[in-house]
């Protein structure tokens, strides 16, 4: 009855460590998913920032089309959109609800290009260069228009929440340690007595290690896998609730988030596990009662 009710506690115990495990690493996860999901909007909000190229009007339509096929050559475009006069127009009719052509007697609007920059060159030092570039086409571009104030002030929100994610992530990443630690000494803590007889009878320290490294490495590796399912389950459901909220992200990256969870939390167990058990190794016998 004894034997059963002992090793009922050390199951008990082993569960409730492999539990905790999983709960800190599940949290790291979701720091780490957060910290993708900002990288994407930020691209996808620099990618769509729209930069409008106004058009001579006395530049021919083929040459404006082959202008447009210039610029799709370069890396810093994603895309453009050639919009002629007469769609420009028939855009402002249904905005202003009224025909403003009728009105004047002719159509004022320019032909238009609007260009949507890569998120690498949306920064403000790198649209002044292009602003300038596009401007240096004078015979074709007669002005760029875009809305300066957005461009910096979404940078700058950009650079203020990667400061955060990137304190939390620490912040996180510390929290979880202490807690992943605590759990694994206090573990340990249970089988000082072992490690100490094991001393006494001439065992080498490497000897004493290997065991209580190999077990940290598979509880690091099954607490893994269940904070991998937890956070599969996480993105599932709020993709089914919130639509595609991490469909941006490139399957491949969630894969390699996937792996980077399990990859830390075996080597974090392994880690703790060491710190834990050399505390015990060089702990005399008549302390290990306080």
């Amino acid at each position: 009855m004894k034997k059963s009710n002992i090793k009922t506690k050390i199951r008990g115990a082993y569960l409730t460590s492999v539990v905790s495990i999983s709960l800190v690493l599940l949290l790291l996860g979701i720091v780490g998913l957060l910290v993708l999901n900002a990288k994407q909007m930020s691209d996808y909000v620099k990618e769509n920032l729209c930069f409008s190229l106004i058009i001579n009007n006395d530049v021919a339509e083929p040459d404006i089309k082959q202008f447009q096929k210039t610029l799709d050559t370069h890396d810093f475009i994603k895309s453009t959109e050639y919009i002629t006069k007469e769609d420009a127009a028939k855009q402002l009719q249904e905005e202003l609800g009224e025909d403003f052509i009728e009105t004047l007697g002719y159509n004022p609007l320019s032909p238009t290009i609007n260009v949507y920059l890569n998120s690498d060159y949306a920064s403000p030092d790198s649209i002044a260069k292009l602003e300038n570039f596009f401007m240096s086409k004078s015979g074709i571009v007669n002005e760029v228009s875009y809305q300066q104030n957005l461009v910096n002030l979404i940078n700058d929100n950009i650079r203020k929440v990667s400061v955060i994610l990137l304190a939390l992530s620490a912040l996180f990443f510390l929290i979880s340690f202490a807690l992943l630690n605590n759990t694994i000494r206090l573990q340990i803590y249970s089988k000082r007595f072992i490690i100490n007889t094991m001393k006494l009878v001439g065992a080498k320290k490497n000897f004493i290690r290997r065991p209580f490294i190999a077990s940290g490495a598979l509880q690091g590796l099954i607490s893994s896998l269940i904070a991998i399912a937890l956070l599969y389950t996480i993105i599932y459901f709020a993709n089914a609730q919130l639509g595609d909220l991490i469909g941006t992200i490139d399957p491949l990256v969630i894969a390699l988030l996937f792996v980077a969870v399990a990859v830390i939390g075996v080597l974090l167990c392994v880690f703790a596990t060491l710190l834990s058990i050399n505390k015990y190794l060089r702990l005399k016998t008549i302390n290990l009662y306080y």
